[in-house]
């Protein structure tokens, strides 16, 4: 597990060194919800309406921010020629792929974080600090969920010249069961529901984060073997 960190903190200094994948992916998410909060601009005075358009938009702009990420994770090594030493690290592929997930996790739910305020502002909500908690632990559960199964779809397509079109044909029909409950889930507490009433939707995601980490977990090795 300490050597997945070193992976991940390699990949996150390479990163913030220039920062141009998290800005990209916050321009392109606040840019969503820019359009679509001018695009329902008529709706944003009823409570009803905006409850149920909301929490669709917010996991819009972060499901496709998160694709401009997920399609650079192994560019870098790719296009250095470091791929094959990456692969002849002395750790398990697993280890790696692990490593891969945590950087990625991190700019993702970095973006998240500094997008919800500008969500919070242009939808006319306000939230209490219980609510904005559970709305963290959401985003954490559906963006882990996203990012352990992008992270490997990511390494599947690297080879192909069309990996930044081939990339979301895949995720998305795969991300189906993540969205959905994460979607109810945020529109509960966007609601003013508690924990009680978001429970079954938690047990989804955490269910889905699991399985999906274990599976990909295990596949990684040949996904990305010549």
């Amino acid at each position: 597990m300490i050597r997945s960190f070193y992976i991940a903190a390699k990949d996150l200094k390479a990163e913030f060194r220039t920062k141009q994948m998290l800005n990209s992916m916050f321009i392109f998410s606040l840019m969503v919800l820019v359009v679509f909060s001018i695009s329902f601009g008529d709706f944003l005075g009823d409570s009803a309406k905006v409850a149920k358009l909301a929490p669709g938009v917010l996991w819009v702009s972060f499901t496709f921010a998160g694709m401009l990420g997920l399609s650079r994770t192994f560019v870098l090594e790719s296009e250095n020629g470091c791929l094959e030493a990456l692969k002849l690290c002395p750790v398990d592929r697993g280890t790696i792929y692990t490593g891969k997930v945590l950087s990625n996790l991190a700019i993702m739910f970095l973006m998240e974080i500094v997008t919800l305020p500008f969500f919070i502002v242009l939808f006319n909500y306000g939230l209490d600090p219980r609510a904005l908690l559970l709305l963290a632990l959401i985003l954490l559960l559906g963006t882990f969920g996203f990012i352990a199964v992008g992270t490997l779809l990511s390494a599947l397509t690297l080879g192909t010249r069309t990996r930044e079109l081939l990339l979301p044909v895949l995720l998305l029909p795969v991300l189906l069961p993540v969205l959905i409950p994460a979607v109810e889930a945020t529109a509960g507490i966007l609601a003013g529901n508690g924990i009680v009433g978001i429970s079954s939707e938690l047990r989804l995601l955490a269910a889905y984060d699991l399985v999906f980490f274990v599976v990909s977990n295990l596949v990684f090795e040949y996904a990305i073997s010549d």
